[in-house]
């Protein structure tokens, strides 16, 4: 799964990494390497007329049937990844899945090791591109209506299985889109479950990416900054690769 990630870039950054020529009028997120679940993020969606747009939501995607904001908060922190196994499936995802589709843009993300590879359970790592270049989820998103008639957007990450080193980490890691499937996958009137999942089908999904061991300190949310994602050193028989 990807319980946290990183995202430091700005607005004007993300609108000319992801081709957004709408403008942007909303709140401006600080730089954050701790980002996690029910904090508001950006997203990349198709807007009117089908055109890119960059837009804030909350991060968990809010079961449609929540009765008010308590239960809502609650499908929330239950709702902040969804598997490619099962997500034309399940109730609170499968709407979404076939046509409110997003990209979710990160400088990296945290995985925790699990006991079935080989590092110490609960190891926390930090996964980033090439070059330190910016990363796209794969994500779904959706609005909410509360009782007293606001609306409440919010999204989630696709997770799928993990592959080659990532495996050794964790079992899960998020879906990740190239760029040449970006207008495919953010096209509203695309609503062909087989097709949809074609996008998500890569030869080497960890194609760019690389791992290494970071403190602990990211396991609390109150802590932030660029040292998290500061490598350290492993014992041995703990070095990475």
């Amino acid at each position: 799964m990807c319980g946290r990630y990183a995202l430091q870039a700005m607005p004007e950054e993300l609108m000319d990494a992801f081709e957004v020529t709408t403008g942007y009028a909303g709140p401006v997120l600080p730089a954050d390497w701790n980002i996690s679940p029910t904090r508001e993020i950006y997203i990349i969606r198709n807007g009117h007329e089908e055109k890119r747009e960059l837009a804030t939501v909350s991060w968990g995607l809010i079961a449609p049937w929540s009765q008010d904001t308590t239960s809502a908060l609650r499908s929330q922190s239950q709702a902040i990844n969804a598997r490619t196994e099962s997500i034309d499936e399940k109730p609170t995802f499968k709407n979404a899945f076939r046509s409110r589709r997003c990209l979710i843009p990160a400088s990296g993300y945290y995985e925790w090791a699990t006991e079935l590879g080989p590092y110490s359970p609960k190891q926390p790592f930090y996964i980033h591109g090439a070059s330190n270049s910016l990363i796209a989820f794969a994500g779904i998103w959706d609005r909410w209506r509360a009782p007293d008639g606001s609306y409440k957007e919010s999204a989630a990450i696709i997770t799928r299985p993990a592959v080659d080193f990532l495996a050794t980490v964790h079992h899960r890691m998020p879906t990740f889109l190239p760029q040449d499937r970006w207008d495919q996958w953010l096209q509203r009137d695309l609503n062909q479950v087989e097709k949809i999942r074609s996008l998500m089908v890569l030869e080497e999904p960890a194609k760019g990416l690389s791992a290494y061991p970071v403190s602990s300190k990211v396991n609390s949310t109150s802590n932030n900054g660029a040292g998290l994602i500061k490598e350290i050193e492993l014992g041995e028989p703990e070095t990475l690769f």
